[in-house]
């Protein structure tokens, strides 16, 4: 049993998250992958300092980071700040040598990506980037029927990532409207996961076009304002692209799609079969194989069940869905397991720097309104 000490940076949602995460795997799991110490929170809102220590146990708090990711008593530190903030904290905590465990994006540059993928490598740590829906059992399902062969040659990705949460105009800017904090829009906080999806089971992409528009250019720049504050960045993006393997895709997302709620879907292609998966249905997935007698063809349902990877640590049968905490919980599990065990992850800073060149591609396409190479 090894204790592995938590200096959390970012009290806010996701901190929150991610430690109840770390809990949960404890119970899930057992001691035998880390057991999480709570050491030290760090906010730059005192109230939210304190409230985190309070609410989760940590031992110490402070306003100051950098306080933190000097500490010695502290093996990883978890970066739950906005996203312009990942940079500078990962950065600084690998060059004192601290295991990161780092909520997505890993930054808002493919540059700054890059040299932190190549700093946790030359420092010997782990850098995990925190994007969960790499933990869904059914992504894992989905991989291994493309891997396997089962579905042949791959030829087409189709993927949507749509929500409403800002459908209504009259919602206040916030720090996801403006490009220095976020990065962009709907690509970089809904899209990017559907390409994590999409680097997990395809592989890397390596041209993309594309197109974005801005619904709502202006907003209040508070609740029930009347002045006006301009958005930087996109409401909805569209592009197709190309992978490494030969196949084609298409991905488009949306933060003003009416009437979505949390719609991550897409389906895959190959010449001997077809899957498609939707979020929104979790625990299910459609498969479609070429080669069943022909009065029998058409997509079968296949319930998650505790043969699919991950699923038995929540549900003792099929047909029971798990959530998104659930994939933090084994997002967890695979950070701690890499620390304490030194398995292997999918989601390195490696991993995490493709999807921020490949947004990179994306944004400089769209600009450009044709096709760019990701590299």
């Amino acid at each position: 049993m090894k204790e592995i000490r938590i200096g959390l940076v970012g009290a806010g949602w996701m901190g929150k998250a991610h430690s109840a995460a770390m809990l949960s795997e404890q119970l899930l799991f057992g001691p035998d992958y880390g057991v999480p110490v709570f050491e030290m929170v760090a906010d730059s809102n005192e109230a939210s300092a304190k409230d985190a220590q309070h609410k989760i146990g940590f031992k110490r708090m402070t306003v100051d980071w950098r306080e933190l990711v000097q500490d010695p008593n502290i093996d990883l530190v978890d970066v739950a700040t906005p996203n312009a903030f990942h940079y500078e904290v990962a950065k600084a905590a690998l060059e004192n040598g601290k295991n990161v465990y780092c909520e997505k994006p890993l930054s808002i540059s493919a540059n700054q990506s890059k040299e932190l993928a190549e700093l946790a490598q030359k420092k010997g740590v782990v850098g995990y980037v925190g994007f969960n829906n790499t933990q869904n059992p059914a992504n894992a399902y989905v991989r291994d029927l493309v891997q396997s062969g089962a579905l042949g040659e791959i030829m087409l990705f189709i993927g949507r990532y749509d929500q409403d949460q800002l459908l209504d105009p009259t919602l206040p800017i916030t720090w996801r409207h403006i490009n220095k904090l976020a990065g962009c829009g709907a690509l970089g906080d809904l899209g990017s996961h559907l390409l994590s999806v999409s680097q997990f089971i395809m592989g890397d992409i390596t041209a993309v076009d594309a197109m974005k528009t801005t619904v709502f250019p202006e907003r209040p720049k508070a609740k029930g304002s009347s002045e006006m504050a301009k958005v930087e960045n996109e409401d909805i993006i569209s592009f197709m692209m190309e992978y490494a393997n030969g196949a084609k895709g298409m991905i488009s997302s949306s933060r003003v799609a009416t009437g979505r709620k949390n719609y991550l879907a897409y389906e895959i292609q190959g010449t001997k079969g077809s899957v498609k998966y939707d979020l929104e249905r979790m625990g299910e997935v459609q498969v479609y194989f070429q080669n069943d007698a022909e009065r029998d063809r058409g997509f079968r349902q296949v319930f998650l069940n505790p043969l699919h990877k991950g699923y038995s640590a929540f549900q003792p049968a099929g047909g029971i869905s798990i959530a998104y905490n659930d994939m933090k919980i084994l997002e967890i599990h695979e950070l701690f397991s890499a620390i304490t065990q030194g398995t292997k992850y999918d989601c390195t800073f490696e991993f995490g720097y493709k999807i921020d060149r490949t947004v990179a591609a994306i944004l400089a396409s769209a600009e450009k309104r044709g096709w760019v190479d990701v590299k």
